[in-house]
C-alpha cells in the first residue's frame, strides 16, 4: 500500500502534530489539581472554545467518512441529523440552567439528584456499555481507514497508533487536554473540507452541473413515507428523539456545557457549537454527492461509499493540501477519541467509583480516573476486529439505526423530569428499564428476521427511525401512567431542577442569564435551518 503524501505533505502533516503536542503540553504543565480540574477543567472555559469543542466532539473520523458515503450512496436525507443545530439551542436554553444549577459533573448525577441513585446506576453502565460498542470502536474504525488511505499503511498499525497517541495526551491532560486541542482541530478540519468541497465543486463543473449530473432525487431530503430507508417521517419526528437524547443528555456533548464558568457563558457555548453544526452538510455530505457525480463522469472510483471522503482527498487535492486534509481527518478522529475517552473515564470514576468509595481522596480519584482512560483504550482496540464487519453498509446509517433504539427512554425520562415536576423516581428507572427491554427484543428481532413471521415480523420490519418515535411514545406513557399511579416526589428536595420547583430567585437568574443577542441569533439559526429545509427538495 503507498502513501498518497508527499514531502510538502509529510511537512504540513509533521507541524500540525507538533501544534497539537505543543497545545496538550501547554494544557498539562498548568496542572489538574482536582477532579473538577481533570473531568470539567475547572468549570472556567469560555464560549467559543465550548462551542468549538462540542462541534468538533460530534465531527469525528466515522462522520466525516460515514456522511461523505452516505451522500455518494442516499443524497440529502441524512442531512435531518445536520440539522440538529436548532436542538443543540435546546441543550442551552432549556436543559442547561438546570443541569448546573445542580452542580453535577455527569448526567447520571443529575439523574440521581433528580430521581434517585437507581437512575444513575442504569445510566452510569448503559452508557459505558454504548460508549465501548459505538462510539469508541465504530471511532477506531473509520479511524483506521482514513489513516491506511492517506498514509499507506496498514489498518491495524493507523488504527492502533492514533488511539495510543490520543489515549496518552487524553490520560495525561484530562479535560483541559480535550477541550483546547478540540478547538485547534476544529480549525484545521473545518478549513481543510471547505477546500476539497471547493475543489470538488470546481472539477464537477459548479452547483448547477452538479445537480444537472446527479439528478433532482439525490438533492431531495423528504422521501415518502413508505420509503424503505429515509422516510420523512421518521427523520423529522424520530430524528428529533435521537438528537434531543445526543445534544442535550448524552455526557459525551453535555460535558462540554458544563465546563463553563456560568450558564451564560455555557448556552452562548451551545449557540456558537449549533452554527459549526450546520456546516456538516456543505463541507461532508455535499463533497459526497460531488463524488457520485464524479463518479459518474469518470474521474474517480470508489468500491464502497465509507471510501469516498479518502478518495476524495487522494484525486482532487493538491501537494501540500493533502497533508492538511490528512491533520484534519485525523483531528477529526482524535477529537472523537478524546472526548470519549473522557466521557468515559468521567462517568466511570464519579459515577461508579466514587460511589462505592464515597471517601476516597481527590488525588486517588484522579488517578483512577486515568486508569479508566487506558482500559477505555484498550476495549475499543479489542473491539475493532468485530467493528471491522460492519464496514460493508454505511457506517453512518449504522449508527443512527443503533441510537435509534438507546435514545427513546432516556429522551422521555429527561424531558418530561424537567418539564414536569410530577414525575417520580419510580417512574423514571420502570421507564429506562421497560425502554431497555424493548431495544433489546428489537435488535435481536432484527438479527433472526428470516425465521419470522406475522406480528413479530413486523416488529422486525419497522424502519429504525419510525421504530424511535413508537419507543419514544411507549416511554413517554409508562413515564406518566407510573407517576400518577404513584406517590408524589418530595418537590422540596428537588427544588430548581424541574419546572413548578423553581424559586423566585432561580426564576429572576435565569432571565439575567441572556442578552438580546442570545436571541437574535438563536432566531436567525431556526430560521436557516427551516431554510436548507425548504432548499432541498428535489
Amino acid at each position: 500500500m503507498e502513501s498518497i503524501l508527499s514531502g510538502l505533505d509529510w511537512v504540513v502533516l509533521g507541524l500540525y502534530f507538533l501544534a497539537l503536542i505543543a497545545v496538550a503540553v501547554w494544557v498539562i504543565l498548568k496542572k489538574n489539581k482536582n477532579t473538577e480540574d481533570y473531568f470539567l477543567a475547572g468549570r472556567n472555559v469560555g464560549w467559543f472554545v465550548i462551542g468549538a469543542s462540542i462541534f468538533a466532539s460530534n465531527i469525528g473520523s466515522e462522520h466525516v467518512v460515514g456522511l461523505a458515503g452516505t451522500g455518494a450512496e442516499s443524497g440529502m436525507p441524512m442531512a435531518h441529523y445536520e440539522l440538529h443545530a436548532w436542538i443543540v439551542l435546546l441543550l442551552g436554553w432549556l436543559f442547561l440552567p438546570f443541569y448546573i444549577r445542580s452542580g453535577a459533573f455527569t448526567m447520571p448525577e443529575f439523574l440521581e439528584k433528580r430521581f434517585d441513585t437507581r437512575s444513575r446506576w442504569f445510566l452510569s453502565v448503559f452508557s459505558l456499555v454504548g460508549y465501548v460498542l459505538t462510539k469508541v470502536s465504530v471511532t477506531i474504525y473509520a479511524g483506521g481507514i482514513v489513516v491506511s488511505e492517506l498514509l499507506g499503511i496498514p489498518f491495524w498499525y493507523g488504527a492502533i497508533g492514533i488511539v495510543v497517541f490520543t489515549g496518552l495526551y487524553t490520560i495525561v491532560g484530562g479535560m483541559k487536554a480535550v477541550i483546547y486541542t478540540e478547538t485547534l482541530q476544529t480549525v484545521i478540519l473545518i478549513l481543510g473540507s471547505v477546500i476539497i468541497t471547493y475543489l470538488g465543486l470546481q472539477e464537477v463543473g459548479g452547483w448547477s452541473e452538479l445537480r444537472a449530473t446527479v439528478g433532482s432525487e439525490h438533492f431531495n431530503m423528504w422521501r415518502p413515507m413508505s420509503d424503505p430507508d429515509f422516510p420523512w417521517t421518521g427523520l423529522l419526528f424520530g430524528g428529533t428523539v435521537v438528537g434531543v437524547w445526543y445534544w442535550c443528555t448524552d455526557q459525551y456533548i453535555v460535558q462540554r456545557t458544563l465546563a463553563a464558568k456560568n450558564i451564560k457563558i455555557g448556552r452562548r457555548g451551545a449557540i456558537f457549537g449549533a452554527y459549526l453544526k450546520i456546516l456538516p452538510i456543505f463541507i461532508f455530505l455535499i463533497p459526497g454527492i460531488i463524488a457520485f457525480a464524479l463518479s459518474q463522469q469518470g474521474v474517480l472510483s470508489y468500491d464502497k461509499a465509507d471510501e469516498v471522503f479518502p478518495v476524495m482527498v487522494k484525486t482532487l487535492l493538491p501537494t501540500g493540501l493533502k497533508g492538511l486534509v490528512a491533520g484534519g481527518l485525523m483531528a477529526a478522529l482524535m477529537s472523537s477519541l478524546a472526548s470519549v475517552f473522557n466521557s468515559c473515564s468521567t462517568i466511570f470514576t464519579i459515577d461508579i467509583y466514587k460511589k462505592l468509595k464515597p471517601n476516597m481522596p481527590e488525588k486517588k480519584l484522579l488517578r483512577i480516573g486515568r486508569i479508566a482512560t487506558a482500559i477505555v483504550v484498550v476495549l475499543g482496540i479489542i473491539w475493532i476486529p468485530i467493528m471491522e464487519k460492519i464496514g460493508g453498509g454505511t457506517l453512518y446509517k449504522y449508527l443512527q439505526i443503533v441510537q435509534s433504539y438507546i435514545a427513546p427512554p432516556i429522551t422521555a425520562v429527561f424531558v418530561l423530569g424537567i418539564l414536569w415536576k410530577r414525575v417520580n423516581a419510580k417512574a423514571a428507572i420502570v421507564t429506562l428499564m421497560s425502554g431497555l427491554v424493548v431495544a433489546v427484543l428489537r435488535i435481536a428481532a432484527e438479527l433472526s428476521i428470516e425465521s419470522l413471521s406475522g406480528v413479530a415480523h413486523t416488529f422486525a420490519t419497522i424502519n429504525f427511525a419510525h421504530m424511535a418515535i413508537f419507543m419514544f411514545i411507549f416511554s413517554i406513557i409508562v413515564c406518566v401512567l407510573v407517576s400518577l399511579a404513584t406517590q408524589a416526589p418530595n418537590y422540596e428536595r428537588i427544588k430548581g431542577l424541574a419546572f413548578g420547583t423553581l424559586s423566585e430567585g432561580q426564576q429572576q437568574e435565569n432571565k439575567d442569564s441572556f442578552d438580546t443577542i442570545d436571541v437574535i441569533l438563536s432566531v436567525v439559526l431556526v430560521i436557516v435551518v427551516i431554510g436548507v429545509l425548504t432548499y432541498f427538495t428535489g
